[in-house]
């Protein structure tokens, strides 16, 4: 892969009641805001700056912890992450094409829709084709490599057919997540099936998150074809630093 092709570096947020906060397991009723060696704050805009001004990062990806459960959006928050320069991907729980209108009015770059949250594969068309399809992501959510979510309106509950059927939708950006590695350092786990995706659709943008340690997850993830890598504890507790990623340099960041 050239450099121009290079796979690219998204940050993650985790936001829950106003906080950025360490997301450990999927286990949300555990977490708790965020300590970093980049900033003594977890408010969200001061945490995306830290970020900014250690890593050079423009682009966040936002998990809204609240809104996934049913809260409203926190809309004031992705605008003032923009008004900041960043472009932002949004999980916010949509359910169906009625849950992304606000995020429409506020003009995120990226809205991910959630396998965990979403109603069905007739949803996902539905939302689909309300928005440009740029803009549209799914989120193959995973817990111990099992998909999470209302299954039953899907024609095969596993990951594979649920990717291949929101490909069919006409899906082209599709996270590959499992909630289990995320916070840990035990690596992604999904190396195999985001391979396969990548190989079998190379049409379609991989991206992979949950667990990525070091540089050397960031190696493997590229060389299996991966378009980005979402990550949140290793440039916090300091396991990855600007100089592990000046190969992506100027791509995410």
């Amino acid at each position: 892969m050239s450099n121009a092709d290079a796979m690219r570096i998204i940050p993650v947020l985790d936001l829950k009641a106003g906080h950025v906060v360490r997301a450990q397991a999927g286990r949300r009723q555990d977490y708790q805001p965020i300590r970093s060696r980049l900033t003594d704050s977890s408010q969200p805009q001061a945490v995306a700056t830290a970020l900014r001004d250690r890593f050079g990062f423009t682009e966040l990806y936002v998990a809204d912890l609240d809104a996934i459960a049913g809260a409203p959006p926190a809309l004031a928050t992705y605008r003032a992450l923009r008004s900041l320069g960043f472009r932002v991907w949004i999980d916010a729980g949509v359910r169906a094409v009625a849950s992304i209108q606000p995020l429409l009015a506020a003009a995120v770059e990226k809205i991910v829709v959630g396998l965990e949250t979403v109603a069905g594969p007739q949803a996902l068309a539905g939302i689909y084709h309300r928005a440009t399809p740029d803009k549209i992501v799914l989120s193959l959510d995973l817990k111990e490599g099992s998909p999470l979510g209302d299954l039953g309106h899907w024609l095969h509950p596993d990951a594979w057919s649920i990717a291949t059927e929101a490909i069919a939708i006409g899906v082209r950006q599709i996270i590959v997540l499992d909630l289990a590695q995320v916070g840990g350092y035990g690596g992604i786990g999904t190396e195999n099936l985001c391979q396969q995706l990548a190989s079998q659709y190379p049409e379609v943008a991989i991206v992979a998150g949950g667990g990525i340690r070091d540089r050397a997850d960031l190696q493997r993830l590229e060389a299996c074809g991966i378009r980005a890598a979402l990550v949140a504890s290793a440039l916090h507790d300091g396991r990855l630093r600007p100089e592990d990623l000046e190969r992506w340099k100027d791509h995410g960041m």
